[in-house]
């Protein structure tokens, strides 16, 4: 029981590893780790958005709203090295300037950035700070535990539904699909701070869903499955989805029917 506890701690460690800044070192570490870290991808998205409630919650006693998100953004990327936000840029890049299977695959691989990418990246923060600086004080930190986890469970459901399509890649040792058990964990993870939020807010997984399966057919289409890029890309775009999502749940419900 204690090895078999201390197996999935080494896996958590794995994922923080993988998708933070936070310096852990293994002295057995093995890349085959990283398939099995994938159960936990949400609770890292849990880790990650609750250092930006944490930041949001104490900026906003002392400065303006719209500082307070803006440091709590930064927090969230500085923590994962904007690892997400740089997979978003590239697929959008190789989705958009690509006229082929393997041209948007090579544009997705160049380190520099194109149009594509660049006016991508600016409107999805710009969204998310707009979205987020229109909710009440008290949801956002709320929010934002939930849309970290929530979008990374997206991500990891890309990988159980589709097939890595690289030979080689950052995002190779995760290629492996899970199994039921891995994912029924992941998507507890994913959707368990759901349960801070009141019940009319479960409207807002209807957009991302429809987000997740319009980006999922659109990469099976293009490049006949996913990159590391496409999963990031995913995370955002699901993120950001859902505060939209949760906007438009509170205009929703506050109308008389």
């Amino acid at each position: 029981m204690i090895f078999a506890l201390q197996t999935q701690w080494h896996y958590f460690l794995t994922a923080v590893m993988f998708f933070t800044r936070i310096p852990i070192r293994f002295n057995n570490f093995d890349n085959a780790d990283l398939n099995k870290a994938t159960r936990y991808f949400p609770l890292v998205g849990i880790l990650v958005g609750a250092v930006g409630a944490f930041v949001f919650w104490l900026s906003d006693f002392l400065l303006p709203l719209e500082i307070a998100l803006l440091l709590s953004m930064a927090s969230t990327i500085l923590l994962t090295g904007a690892f997400h936000e740089d997979g978003l840029a590239d697929a959008v890049d190789g989705l958009g300037g690509g006229w082929s299977r393997e041209q948007s695959l090579t544009i997705m691989v160049d380190s520099r950035i194109g149009s594509y990418g660049a006016i991508g990246l600016v409107l999805v923060l710009l969204t998310k700070y707009q979205t987020l600086s229109y909710q009440s004080v008290a949801l956002i930190p709320v929010s934002l535990v939930a849309g970290h986890a929530l979008s990374r469970l997206c991500a990891v459901l890309v990988m159980f539904t589709q097939s890595y399509v690289k030979a080689e890649g950052k995002s190779k040792p995760l290629a492996t699909q899970l199994n039921m058990s891995e994912l029924i964990i992941a998507t507890f993870f994913g959707l368990a701070p759901m349960a801070f939020l009141e019940m009319k807010f479960l409207t807002a997984l209807v957009p991302v869903v429809m987000v997740w399966l319009w980006f999922s057919a659109k990469i099976k289409s293009r490049i006949g499955g996913y990159t590391g890029d496409c999963l990031g890309a995913m995370q955002q775009l699901t993120e950001i989805t859902f505060y939209i999502g949760l906007l438009a749940s509170t205009s929703l419900f506050a109308k008389p029917f």
